[in-house]
């Protein structure tokens, strides 16, 4: 009986961590960073993607996400190097080296060079296509159609509809957020 206790516990541990839980909460000044997201020319998904990708829309993040070359990520969406210097025009970027892969770094402190790139790279990938390397660089620009892909997008997408659900939600402290741990 304590055995099959313990079991149960267990499974309920597995389950209560189980990629795709989603939620909301408040986190003091998201507002601001929402706000100063869309007066860069963003709009309800590039908040979807920056509120996904770190719990205070910031760049606080280590340096490069703790990458380099082609995988370090940079600005707000957390944009892979490998990317942005295929796309990112108005940021610059396009026609530079692997090795050039620091520069990147512009996006960390300058939001309308960071949401220019963003869109410049959807434009030129394509929507499916640009999730894809978003969320697994060059792998996944190879191979877009895996399920974790198909998942990180719908988590972002179930953000933005979170967002676009009631309006204040794109100016106040609310957080969205899907647990997309690769499954």
């Amino acid at each position: 009986m304590k055995l099959t206790n313990v079991l149960i516990l267990a499974i309920a541990a597995v389950v209560s961590a189980a990629p795709g839980d989603r939620g909301s909460y408040t986190v003091s000044g998201l507002g601001q960073r929402k706000q100063a997201i869309l007066n860069a020319g963003g709009n309800t998904l590039d908040l979807a993607i920056a509120m996904l990708e770190t719990e205070r829309m910031t760049t606080d993040y280590a340096y490069g996400d703790n990458k380099q070359d082609d995988a370090a990520n940079f600005g707000l969406f957390k944009q892979n190097w490998g990317m942005l210097r295929v796309c990112a025009s108005r940021a610059g970027f396009v026609g530079q080296s692997q090795s050039e892969w620091n520069n990147g770094a512009k996006l960390n402190s300058d939001i309308y060079a960071d949401v220019a790139a963003r869109w410049d790279c959807q434009g030129y990938y394509g929507y499916d296509t640009w999730f894809a390397g978003h969320r697994n660089g060059a792998t996944g620009l190879s191979n877009p159609n895996t399920e974790d892909i198909r998942f990180y997008k719908e988590s972002i997408q179930w953000i933005q509809s979170q967002i676009d659900s009631n309006s204040q939600y794109s100016t106040d402290d609310t957080r969205f957020w899907v647990d997309v741990t690769p499954i």
